[in-house]
């Protein structure tokens, strides 16, 4: 009877319980000691120490609990108060493309035109003649005169580089002359469905600005990255992503990064657990695959598919019902997903009927509508299941639609951060009405939505910190609202975190693998540097990472 005992009870540390004598007891390889860990698990949602055996959770309490499973081997951390969390799990990045951006040219912050050229002409310095520059992430709404840029701003100097620079929402593409040359773009050019090629109004010929499809026209010009400047780049991005504390992250990508991520797999280098989307274009892959997603092991994994109902707020995209306050001739656009007509339905009903998750990006209450209401029909359609769908941002609804993600089971997916970038002009944009609708949290959770949280980086930057700490309070990044921008939206600590943990690990269908800290669950922790939870709201941007734990591995100190 006791050896069954024992073999039941084989591994149970969550109990503390063991049949070995004090000689043959099971150590530790790690404790983590005097801090305040938020577990994430309703049954104990909070401990002062962890123990970590090989890749898991081996125990959770007080710290006279935890001490007795320090063995010769056992590595101690002390914590000094700091707070232990779950791993952040960003729920929404570019990633690979964030690698490359990592060493590219940074024009977000540039607060001026003069400003935006001189960044452009000092990297066309730097790079060899006829190398593209691209990425950098400017924001004219920053400039001190807020006015899209020119091709003739910088065509001077840059006569030998053609530049491709992306906004940072990347739904608008900055290219010189040489880059539209190469494109083949001319005043005759006729702009795509989904997309626009911006024009002078008295000349008619391109300005450099290019909208959403349209970006394709020059970037289909670049040429396709190395294998190893795809390498690099990954690994940049993961070693970026641990310094922030993140563990995992859900990767919008396509099918050729997941090639990169199982490559750096096989090596034993992929330093970061991803879940990977791949456009909703390649629905057939998974069809003809047989695959249902997800799909993988607990580092790599398919996700399911993107794709995409409109742009963006700052490049007049987003589709609203109403048109802009600031632009009356647009409403906002469809993008390419969503032609021919009637074919996201189609994709969608397909990726339903083989069991496929997917995640569509809607910003403007017209096109957040659109998603829902397929969604709907499709739920309708083909009855009850686990599906977990989600849109990713849902940044402009509707009072009428919020209650919908809760009814429908819809995973509101929103980046935080956003709202206090986008909270310093949206109401420029859509006026005062609208912002009844902008950037819903609390209304979402409160009327029963789950709510999932990322970066979208690099539009924004990959710090779940950061994130929660613009979720806390809304402040703007212009310091203009320090009780929040629409205050009444704000959420809590608790809920933030949750945001970046347990619901995203949900997100992915992988609660009971992650999200938490619980016995039996993969060691996946990060250590703050101090306890939020004591901290004013307007000071957690200050807090940083000391410490970031990936199966049991310590992966990033400081």
């Amino acid at each position: 009877m006791k050896l069954l005992s024992c073999l039941v009870l084989s591994g149970m540390f969550a109990a503390g319980l063991c049949c070995r004598s004090d000689a043959q007891r099971e150590f530790a390889d790690l404790v983590l000691l005097n801090g305040s860990g938020w577990t994430g698990d309703p049954t104990r949602p909070r401990a002062e120490a962890v123990a970590v055996l090989g890749t898991s959770i081996m125990k959770v309490g007080a710290g006279s609990e935890i001490e007795p499973l320090i063995g010769p081997g056992t590595r101690v951390v002390d914590m000094g108060g700091g707070l232990l969390l779950p791993g952040f799990i960003d729920a929404h990045t570019h990633f690979l493309d964030g690698g490359f951006a990592l060493a590219a040219i940074r024009l977000r912050g540039a607060g001026s035109r003069r400003e935006f050229i001189d960044r452009i002409a000092a990297r066309a310095r730097e790079v060899e003649k006829g190398a593209w520059i691209l990425h950098g992430d400017w924001d004219h709404q920053s400039f001190d005169n807020p006015e899209l840029p020119r091709r003739e701003w910088i065509d001077e100097v840059t006569p030998d580089n053609p530049v491709a620079v992306s906004r940072l929402d990347q739904h608008m593409l900055f290219a010189n002359s040489l880059a539209l040359k190469r494109a083949g773009i001319t005043r005759s050019t006729t702009s795509p469905a989904g997309g626009e090629i911006v024009r002078d109004p008295e000349s008619g010929e391109p300005t450099g600005i290019l909208k959403d499809e349209a970006m394709d026209l020059v970037l289909s010009k670049v040429p396709e990255p190395t294998p190893e400047e795809k390498r690099r780049a990954a690994l940049a991005a993961i070693r970026h992503a641990r310094e922030h504390g993140i563990t995992s992250v859900h990767e919008m990508a396509y099918a050729d990064s997941f090639e990169v991520y199982q490559e750096l797999l096989r090596e034993g280098r992929l330093g970061l657990r991803l879940y990977v989307y791949i456009p909703i274009s390649e629905v057939d892959l998974y069809e003809r695959l047989k695959l249902k997603t997800p799909f993988g092991n607990d580092r790599l994994k398919i996700g399911g598919l993107k794709g995409f109902v409109d742009g963006s707020l700052g490049s007049f995209t987003a589709l609203f019902f109403d048109p802009y306050a600031d632009n009356a001739s647009t409403s906002g656009i469809r993008v390419g997903d969503m032609f021919p007509e009637g074919v996201m339905e189609t994709r969608l009903r397909r990726a339903d009927r083989a069991g496929l998750q997917v995640a569509v990006h809607a910003i403007g209450d017209r096109a957040n509508r659109i998603i829902l209401d397929l969604y709907e029909k499709i739920f309708e359609e083909n009855g009850d299941r686990d599906r977990r769908w989600r849109v990713e941002h849902a940044q402009h609804l509707t009072r009428e639609d919020i209650p919908r993600f809760g009814k429908l089971g819809v995973l509101a997916s929103v980046q935080p951060y956003h709202a206090t970038d986008d909270g310093r002009w949206a109401i420029k944009k859509i006026g005062p009405e609208r912002l009844a609708g902008a950037y819903v949290f609390r209304s979402l959770i409160d009327s029963g939505a789950r709510l999932v949280c990322g970066s979208d980086w690099t539009v924004a930057p990959l710090d779940p910190i950061g994130g929660i700490h613009a979720a806390v309070t809304r402040r703007t990044l212009d310091g203009k609202n320090p009780d929040g921008w629409i205050p009444e939206e704000k959420i809590t600590l608790e809920e933030a975190i949750r945001g970046y943990t347990v619901n995203a690990a949900y997100a992915e269908f992988a609660e009971a693998r992650k999200g938490s800290i619980e016995p039996g669950k993969l060691a996946d922790l990060v250590l703050v540097d101090r306890n939020l939870f004591e901290i004013p709201p307007e000071s957690i941007a200050e807090a940083g990472v000391r410490m970031t734990i990936l199966d049991g591995e310590v992966v990033f100190e400081r």
